[in-house]
């Protein structure tokens, strides 16, 4: 492990380069439309709205440089998971939950030809997202999904047996899986330079090196200064507790990554995975995987899943222990992968909302818009999230009527706010716990039900 590289933002940005620095914030401006975030909320929103009404003038703030958050350190899954639709389908009835899971199939499709029209090249494969049980408890887990997901219209979702899983990947022990179309690999800093380049090229304006200390009804204040404008919409995800007045909004929970060094040719003869589907599981303390362009696996989890106080790392570096449960995830999938080096390892935040409900709002007696709280899935329903605030902005300004997308039931969700600390650590921190401990518990002792202690985590954390 001593060879890993640890930190550095991301493989990713080791792998492509980190972007050539754009100007801070000169001082006062006027805009139409201020977007408070560079990642892929805040861009993807800028350029569909800059498509839509190109007289609008849009400025974006970046705090560091587009894509140092989630969006340049993430697992590149595009992907139709979408959090909190169980409760909006409680909240506003079946159909409607049905309506928002069929847009954010539709996303996925979305994401590759706009990719594609723009010419950003991200090392997009349309390989589907593969889910995988190994334990008589996570098989049961696996079927429930599996017929959740057909209940709310999936009609080309398939589930396979231990043999057809084995025929797709050779996860040790897999006894089942379940494999959707509506799900693509990607590489999440090609995506976000690009789409940078493609929202600047529209005529958007982006100030990096921009921290923007407080949002208020037609303002956005920097230590560079301010901007006014009729809209400020916050795209800031993990980093939105940084914000005054927005400490217990979302809080930023940790998720780490590592990336092998490239595998052989016979390594990956031994693993199969030829269909580059990405790749998860049933565990309570889920990991996610894809296999990259250049023939690596980066495998992600959960680690320390929060800091003290909402805090957020710098550079992205990771606990040794962190390192070494991955990869011990990494073998227990891939036992003949014992001796393969971890080149790189790092960590990241995303947002989460004490109801565990991805939302997109904006009020229109202030202006103040904000989209995200996507629970770790966040690449795709970025790209619909930003697609539902340009025409939440075009409607209230007169531009355009209701769509489909305004009339979402995600749309204007109100939560409460988590609880002070020190509760929201050991809230955080034991509900990881239990989750790791029923891991462990099903692996050790095979039953067909999960642990008690699991499912009371679930409902006490708002997560079901």
């Amino acid at each position: 492990m001593s060879s890993t590289i640890n930190g550095g933002i991301s493989y990713w940005y080791a792998d492509h380069g980190t972007p050539a620095p754009r100007e801070p914030l000169p001082g006062d401006e006027s805009a139409d439309v201020c977007i408070v975030g560079g990642g892929y909320t805040g861009l993807w929103t800028a350029y569909y709205l800059k498509k839509a009404a190109p007289f609008l003038r849009i400025t974006v703030l970046e705090q560091k440089f587009c894509g140092y958050g989630a969006s340049g350190r993430n697992g590149g899954w595009l992907y139709n998971g979408v959090a909190g639709r169980d409760r909006y389908a409680r909240l506003h009835g079946k159909e409607a939950a049905t309506r928002l899971q069929e847009a954010m199939n539709d996303t996925v499709t979305d994401v590759i030809e706009t990719a594609k029209a723009e010419g950003i090249d991200a090392d997009i494969h349309h390989g589907g997202v593969l889910e995988v049980a190994y334990t008589p408890a996570q098989l049961a887990r696996l079927k429930e999904f599996h017929a959740t997901e057909l209940a709310y219209g999936e009609k080309d979702r398939t589930l396979h047996g231990a043999r057809e899983t084995a025929d797709r990947i050779r996860v040790a022990g897999a006894v089942g899986s379940t494999w959707t179309p509506h799900g693509a690999r990607l590489h999440p800093v090609k995506l976000v330079k690009g789409l940078a380049s493609a929202v600047e090229a529209l005529g958007v304006t982006i100030h990096e090196s921009t921290p923007v200390t407080e949002i208020k009804p037609k303002h956005a204040i920097t230590p560079y200064g301010t901007v006014r404008a009729p809209y400020v919409l916050r795209c800031t995800e993990g980093f939105t507790a940084s914000l005054r007045g927005q400490r217990r909004t979302w809080l930023p929970m940790n998720s780490s990554m590592i990336a092998t060094a490239p595998l052989t040719d016979a390594q990956w003869e031994s693993v199969g995975w030829e269909g580059r589907e990405t790749l998860g599981d049933m565990a309570h303390a889920y990991m996610y995987a894809q296999r990259t362009a250049d023939g690596r696996i980066a495998l992600g989890g959960r680690g320390v899943p929060y800091r003290y106080g909402s805090k957020t790392d710098n550079d992205g570096r990771t606990q040794p222990a962190t390192i070494e449960a991955l990869r011990e995830i990494l073998t227990r999938f891939f036992p003949q992968l014992a001796g393969v080096e971890v080149a790189h390892a790092w960590s990241g935040v995303l947002g989460v909302p004490r109801d565990w409900c991805a939302t997109v709002t904006l009020d229109r007696a202030t202006g103040l818009g904000w989209a995200g709280g996507y629970v770790g899935s966040g690449v795709a329903t970025a790209n619909l999230a930003a697609r539902t605030l340009r025409d939440l902005v075009q409607q209230d300004s007169g531009q355009a009527g209701p769509t489909d997308l305004t009339t979402l039931p995600w749309v204007n969700h109100k939560v409460r706010k988590w609880e002070p600390e020190p509760l929201r650590w050991l809230g955080v921190h034991g509900m990881y716990a239990t989750y790791r401990n029923a891991d462990h518990k099903e692996l050790t002792t095979p039953t067909p039900r999960s642990p008690h202690l699991a499912r009371l985590a679930d409902r006490l954390s708002g997560r079901h």
